[in-house]
């Protein structure tokens, strides 16, 4: 008797196929799924000690600079998966110079987020008690991106800063002391602009129209406002006297006869005691041989002592002389032969602590 052939199930085969397909899809889709997790979401940034948390992209670098960056610095654990990250969104089109705060553990998506956006870190930069324009630019330029010889350039350009109602010896006066905040790819010009903006607003109608009450430009309030600084420079509540002292001299035609002008003249702070013959010195701001204000200002003075000037004591004092017990604070006097008292004893106290220079 013949046998007859049996059939396999063909619904049975094809159940098997879809089952093999869809495995091998989900094993694909979890491969694929970890793989996009790891370039994106994967904690890709580290943050050592030694570097800091800052990253800092000069002006004018494209994505292979950052990249350098990245790699150089030692921040980012896998180039190729931030590169991947930021190709996708468009970041190596877009690169935003500045200075950027990092977090130790940010993913590639998280970081490429954070520099496209340019949202840079702020940088306070304080400066005061300053007597020079390059120590000006000494101290910007250690917080920004630009150097303090391209910042010296601008400040000297007759051009540039003509521009703005300075010439080289005044120009220092439109810089107020103070704490300011700047990005830290902050050009020179830039740099420039801001702190004539903040001159600008500073001098206000109330103190545009107490500078003329006074015949004085705003400048000049500034220039008799460094030689009251650097007349009294303990003892700030005195200021308004000594700038109404100077007031008396400049209305009265007298010679300011100021010694922190004569030092300024010497171009030698280490001077602690001058000398008949110092006041000799040739020099334009050597008030003791020309009358009326110096052609500048000897120092940069706060905004307390230009206030010290635009509210200066009213009294009749002509004459001042450090005090004796070396307080910080002068004696005033109305008449030469009362200074002349004062100054004898101030005199003898410096001999007693044996300073001669």
């Amino acid at each position: 008797m013949a046998r007859r052939k049996s059939r396999k199930n063909p619904g049975k085969k094809a159940w098997r196929i879809i089952g093999l397909t869809l495995v091998i899809l989900g094993v694909s889709g979890i491969y694929t799924g970890y793989n996009l997790y790891q370039k994106v979401l994967h904690n890709n940034v580290v943050v050592s000690e030694a570097q800091g948390p800052y990253l800092y992209i000069p002006t004018g670098s494209d994505f292979t600079d950052v990249c350098k960056i990245l790699t150089s610095k030692g921040i980012v654990k896998n180039i190729n998966t931030f590169a991947w990250v930021a190709e996708r969104k468009n970041y190596v089109n877009r690169i935003i110079p500045g200075k950027y705060r990092l977090k130790d553990g940010m993913n590639n998506n998280q970081l490429v987020n954070l520099l496209r956006s340019g949202e840079q870190e702020v940088v306070k930069i304080t400066f005061h008690n300053l007597r020079s324009l390059e120590e000006l630019s000494g101290i910007v330029a250690k917080d920004l991106e630009t150097d303090s010889a391209s910042l010296m350039s601008l400040f000297t350009n007759p051009g540039f800063i003509g521009k703005y109602g300075f010439d080289k010896r005044r120009v220092m006066s439109m810089f107020l002391p103070n704490t300011y905040e700047f990005y830290w790819n902050t050009s020179a010009e830039d740099f420039f602009k801001r702190m004539a903006r903040e001159y600008k607003n500073f001098w206000n109608e109330s103190r545009i129209q107490k500078a003329r009450s006074m015949n004085l430009s705003q400048t000049e309030v500034c220039i008799l406002a460094s030689i009251v600084q650097a007349e009294q420079t303990i003892r700030p509540d005195e200021r308004a006297r000594v700038a109404g002292l100077y007031i008396n001299r400049l209305k009265k035609g007298m010679k300011l006869e100021s010694d922190p002008t004569v030092i300024f003249a010497m171009n030698d702070f280490s001077v602690q005691r001058v000398l008949n013959a110092d006041r000799n010195i040739d020099s334009p701001y050597n008030t003791y041989m020309y009358k009326g204000l110096p052609p500048g200002p000897i120092n940069m003075p706060d905004i307390s002592s230009i206030n010290a000037v635009l509210n200066y004591e009213k009294h009749d004092y002509i004459f001042m002389c450090a005090k004796e017990d070396f307080s910080g604070y002068h004696n005033f006097s109305r008449t030469y032969r009362e200074h002349t008292l004062n100054a004898r004893r101030y005199r003898n106290e410096l001999n007693r602590r044996k300073i001669y220079r």
